[in-house]
Parts: C-alpha cells; structure tokens; sequence
C-alpha cells in the first residue's frame, strides 16, 4: 500500500467536475483507492464519496493506493491535482 498527501490546490476546490475527472482518472486503475480527510475514508472511484469530502481550495487530502499499479494510480492522480483538474491556466 502507498500513501501520499496531496493538498487540492484549484480555487474551486473538489467541486462535481473536478470529483467527476478524478473518478474517471481512477477508474483507469486496478488499485484500490482510498481518500481521506479529517475523520472520513472515501473509495477514490466513487463521486458521491469523494463529493462527500467537501474538499476546498488548500484541504490536503492523504491519498491511498493498494494494488498491482498503485504507483502508476498515486502518480497520475498527482499529476490531475497539481495540474489543477485542468480548469485552470
């Protein structure tokens, strides 16, 4: 299992379109994956949870990964976040 924090950093937060693309991305992976915030765990491939979290702009998430490509899910979901769920220049 692989851990990392991940602080969402797009000014609208973890809103529907950005849960939405962050499903999608994890969906794309054999790994379990788990988001947790303060005292709730969400599946990672479920919008409802992850909407759940009410992440906004700044909340540091602790992102984790269990499965044959979890370093590739760890990766790749880093990568969408850093990069501003896209909605951002």
């Amino acid at each position: 299992m692989l851990k990392k924090e991940i602080t969402i950093c797009n000014k609208l937060g973890l809103h529907a379109r950005a849960a939405a693309k962050l499903v999608t991305l994890s969906s794309q992976f054999k790994a379990d994956l788990f988001l947790h915030y303060q005292d709730k765990e969400v599946n990672g491939k479920s919008i409802m949870g992850i909407m759940m979290l009410a992440a906004s702009k700044g909340t540091s998430l602790l992102l984790c990964a269990d499965g044959e490509d979890e370093q590739e899910a760890i990766d790749a979901i880093e990568k969408l976040v850093k990069h501003r769920f896209d909605e951002e220049s």
